[in-house]
């Protein structure tokens, strides 16, 4: 069975790849690396012992998605290509609904014209509403997203379920993801964001291996442990086997399906310094400054759902995701740029 795995050589892209080829799928990928590295890949192959077919390209790209598909017997797609910084897309709003939602309406399109009807959609916790109780589960409220990046995975979600409704051939699987972290064991592959980063622990990890000065805490008066804001990280190795478990879920059912993945319990962002720390030996020093603006105080998920229908769970700890997380970083200071 052939996976083709858009923006295969990103972050979670290159682990889920890399978790393809463990379980005996083809992998073929195309990325158009505006926010990863073709590096990933490489050492993806040299891992596994195994090759991937990579295509450079945008997903957008009609035509050279027609030329995938004619060339590879493709069984299903797994969806990561997108843009995902949530300050950026406030910035350039009209840019992530171009990129997001299109890429999703022409790779659909092709599929529909070619026969392939399963896909897993690469979703986000940032879809559920700021009003719910926790933990988030599949049926809370969605919608009201505080920023262009979360619409476009609420919009995508939309069209993808109603493309299920509409014809019972497809199998769609919308997978929720809460905060990916670590990297695998080997450290050979990990998140190399571009620029300053977004999420806690590539900020954590570059201030350790002195990259940054110190760490910015948004806020310490949130109505959590120690004022922090409190979130559910799941190992992204985790996750890369949710995305396994969702391939083949998706060959056995028809429909649209939601999942969290998560580990269904929260730690605050203190909480991560102090495991880092501990885990790793290594000083994170860190300043309080202003909250930022849309945080919750926090946000976990009940990932009950994926155990029962997907038989998966998250099976890594807190200080396997601080020691993996570390072990990428200080073996590539400056990620593949070295």
């Amino acid at each position: 069975m052939n996976i083709l795995v858009t923006g295969g050589a990103g972050y979670i892209g290159s682990h889920t790849c890399l978790k393809l080829l463990e379980q005996g799928y083809g992998v073929i990928v195309i990325d158009n690396l505006c926010n990863s590295n073709p590096k990933s890949l490489d050492r993806v192959c040299a891992l596994t012992g195994k090759d991937i077919t990579f295509y450079e390209g945008d997903v957008r790209d009609e035509a050279l998605l027609r030329k995938i598909f004619a060339t590879h017997e493709i069984t299903a797609v797994i969806h990561f290509a997108g843009l995902k910084a949530v300050g950026e897309s406030v910035a350039q709003p009209w840019r992530y609904y171009d990129n997001n939602l299109n890429s999703t309406l022409v790779l659909t399109k092709v599929m529909s014209e070619t026969g392939v009807k399963r896909l897993i959609f690469s979703s986000s916790a940032t879809v559920y509403s700021g009003d719910n109780q926790m933990p988030l589960r599949e049926d809370s409220h969605t919608g009201g997203c505080t920023n262009p990046y979360g619409w476009t995975k609420y919009m995508t979600e939309q069209i993808l379920s109603g493309l299920a409704h509409a014809d019972k051939d497809w199998s769609i699987v919308l997978l929720r993801y809460f905060n990916p972290i670590g990297a695998h064991e080997s450290g050979l592959i990990g998140e190399d964001p571009r620029g300053i980063p977004n999420n806690l622990m590539p900020y954590i990890t570059q201030v350790a291996v002195g990259r940054r000065e110190k760490l910015s805490v948004f806020g310490n008066d949130y109505a959590t442990h120690d004022g922090t804001g409190v979130r559910d990280y799941i190992h992204v190795v985790d996750l890369a086997a949710g995305h396994v478990a969702a391939v083949k879920y998706a060959a056995a059912n028809t429909g649209c399906e939601v999942f969290n993945l998560g580990t269904g319990t929260g730690y605050s962002v203190l909480d991560m310094v102090g495991a880092f720390v501990k885990a790793n030996n290594v000083a994170v020093p860190y300043q309080i400054v202003d909250r930022r603006p849309g945080d919750l105080d926090e946000c976990y998920a009940d990932p009950t759902k994926s155990e029962r229908m997907l038989n998966w769970r998250a099976e890594k700890s807190l200080e396997d995701m601080c020691r993996d997380a570390w072990n990428w970083q200080s073996k590539n200071p400056m990620g593949y740029g070295e």
